[in-house]
């Protein structure tokens, strides 16, 4: 089966930056639409920021102006940028994707493991 798996979270201090990839673990055709998530405890999961298979992108209000949704289709990984980060972006961040594997298969809904943000003096 084709995972999604991440990286680049951490602890980091107020105001610092810190850049999440997720990338699919086998050969696929291609990813299309694709976002990030984040989930802080005794909340609910939230959508911050998606991308299309076109470029538009879309970002909550609480990160517009901070963090910036890329990709990088020749290796089939996107990327999440987080700048002047704050404590209350401490969270579990997931990235979720729509995959297509192969040409003339349904595409499909894939997330990644989830990696821990810590935003801490």
């Amino acid at each position: 089966q084709v995972q999604l798996v991440e990286s680049g979270g951490g602890l980091v201090q107020p105001g610092g930056s810190l850049r999440l990839s997720c990338a699919a673990s086998k050969s696929i055709f291609s990813i299309n639409a694709m976002g990030w998530y984040r989930q802080a405890p005794g909340k609910q999961r939230e959508l911050v920021a998606a991308i299309s298979s076109g470029g538009s992108t879309n970002y909550a209000d609480s990160v517009k102006g901070r963090f910036t949704i890329s990709r990088d289709s020749a290796k089939n990984t996107f990327y999440l940028q987080m700048n002047n980060l704050k404590p209350e972006d401490t969270a579990v961040y997931y990235c979720n994707a729509q995959i297509l594997v192969r040409l003339g298969w349904s595409p499909n809904d894939y997330w990644g493991q989830g990696t821990q943000v810590t935003v801490s003096s």
